[in-house]
């Protein structure tokens, strides 16, 4: 890419006393749409071992709602981080960073983050954040609780950038979707893909896929139309989707710029003979 992408963030503050109530959020058995526009500063919460934080929290485990991660959107101000981010044993995570910069140490090796950097953090690895800058820092964290597999290493923590890595494109669609992969899809020690997938102007996913992954989709840029379910969903930049597994979905890039969204899903495992989540 040529030029840096502008990735969304959330909105804050309250909207006048004089906006319409009625938003595009939605949700269903099936899936949610928690649109840009009702991230505001009153739906955040703190972080337990992390200063001068914030986050919104899409997505965690709960009946009827995500069963296999936790997604959320953190804001650290200046001085702000934490020296143990991950609370859990035997999590693994992903952070994308959408705004600001950071100060990373990872397994301590020392790394500076800027939008468009994507660490996976495996395991375990030993992990602090700092916001040495003099303004405010946002990115996305996904974290889920790892499955090890017989036979299988566990996955190395390693730090990329979108930059970086050059998108695929995806078969017989000319060039209009293309899937950005931090990870090789054949690589069985990670049991999650985080990816970004990019559709030009008028692309399409071209059929209604149906399949076990359960996603999580932030959009990073542009617009388009989402199917989702039974039903066709107008969604931006800065908005947030869940997916329940085998929830069909399909979508219409609207342009005028691309379509880009973080997608999370789960991956590379057999499915366990039990209604418990994965990691019980």
């Amino acid at each position: 890419m040529t030029d840096r992408p502008v990735y969304a963030t959330p909105r804050g503050g309250l909207p006048p006393q004089t906006q319409r109530t009625r938003d595009r959020a939605v949700f269903t058995p099936a899936y949610a749409v928690i649109p840009n526009t009702v991230m505001r500063d009153i739906v955040t919460s703190r972080l337990p071992g992390w200063q001068n934080t914030h986050a919104w929290i899409l997505a965690r485990p709960l009946s009827g709602f995500a069963e296999t991660f936790a997604q959320l959107i953190v804001e650290i101000g200046p001085g702000g981080g934490s020296a143990a981010p991950e609370p859990e044993h035997g999590a693994e995570g992903v952070l994308f960073v959408l705004a600001g910069t950071l100060a990373l140490t990872l397994d301590g090796a020392r790394h500076t983050l800027t939008p468009g950097s994507y660490v996976f953090i495996g395991p375990d690895s030993d992990s602090a954040i700092t916001n040495d800058s003099d303004s405010p820092t946002r990115l996305q964290w996904i974290r889920k609780r790892y499955e090890p597999a017989p036979g299988v290493a566990t996955p190395a923590s390693f730090v990329s950038h979108d930059a970086d890595v050059a998108p695929e494109p995806m078969p017989d669609c000319d060039g209009v979707w293309a899937t950005t992969r931090f990870v090789a899809a054949d690589d069985l020690s990670h049991d999650m893909h985080v990816n970004i997938v990019t559709f030009q102007p008028g692309g399409v996913i071209p059929f209604s896929e149906t399949h076990v992954m359960e996603h999580g989709i932030y959009v990073l840029q542009g617009r388009a139309l989402y199917q989702l379910n039974d039903d066709w969903v107008e969604v931006e930049a800065g908005d947030f989707l869940w997916l329940r597994a085998f929830c069909p979905q399909a979508c219409y890039a609207a342009g005028p710029g691309p379509f880009r969204y973080l997608l999370y899903k789960d991956v590379n495992r057999h499915p366990r003979l039990s209604l418990s989540g994965a990691g019980a």
